[in-house]
């Protein structure tokens, strides 16, 4: 299982790599935080508070949160404390990935926390 949650870990780290000073900050052996210009637009969560989840979490636009929530209530969910500013968790073990969706939840996120001028150039180089 642990080498399953590294794989996914990396598959993420690689999709966040493509964005404009994104960073992966390990916070805990179960905690990464995901960075641009030390603001976080993604965590990566394993069992966090003990809800035994391998889980990532992304700021989603207004009202984005509760409208994936509401239509796969098994895979999405409100991560505690950020949930209510806006923030979405994926339950990364509820199905099989769709790692087009998850590159949407990040680049997604990453454009609603990264500065103007570094979003922008995600439109000019969309990989």
């Amino acid at each position: 299982m642990q080498d399953d949650v590294d794989r996914r870990l990396d598959r993420i780290a690689e999709v966040v790599r493509h964005l404009p000073e994104a960073e992966r900050t390990p916070l805990t052996d179960q905690h990464t935080a995901f960075t641009v210009r030390k603001k976080t637009f993604a965590y990566h969560l394993i069992d966090h508070h003990g809800d035994g989840r391998v889980a990532l979490c992304c700021k989603a636009p207004p009202g984005e949160n509760t409208a994936l929530i509401a239509g796969d209530p098994v895979r999405f969910f409100l991560p505690p404390y950020v949930g209510p500013r806006g923030w979405v968790g994926l339950d990364l073990d509820a199905a099989a990935l769709d790692w087009d969706e998850v590159r949407g939840l990040l680049t997604e996120s990453y454009r609603l926390v990264a500065p103007k001028t570094l979003a922008r150039r995600l439109d000019a180089d969309p990989t």
